[in-house]
C-alpha cells in the first residue's frame, strides 16, 4: 500500500482553509446580528440596522451555500 502524501497534504490544506473561512463567515453573520440588536435600541439610523441585517443574512446564505455544495460533492 502506497500513500500519496502530496494529495493527502493538499486535501488537508484545502479542508483547513475552507473550514476557517466558513467559521469566519458565520462569525461575521453573528457579529452583524449582534450589532443590529445593540443599535436597535440606541441612536443608530434605520439604514445601518438594515445594512447589518442584510450583511448577516448574506453571510448565513453563503454558509448554507457552502455546506450544500459540500454535501453535493459527497453525495455525487
Amino acid at each position: 500500500m502506497k500513500i500519496d502524501w502530496a494529495a493527502l497534504a493538499s486535501v488537508f490544506g484545502v479542508s483547513l482553509v475552507v473550514t476557517v473561512a466558513l467559521v469566519g463567515l458565520f462569525t461575521l453573520g453573528i457579529v452583524a446580528l449582534s450589532k443590529q440588536s445593540a443599535t436597535a435600541g440606541g441612536s443608530a439610523s434605520g439604514g445601518s440596522v438594515a445594512l447589518a441585517r442584510t450583511g448577516a443574512y448574506a453571510c448565513f446564505g453563503l454558509c448554507v451555500a457552502a455546506v450544500s455544495y459540500g454535501i453535493y460533492l459527497i453525495v455525487a
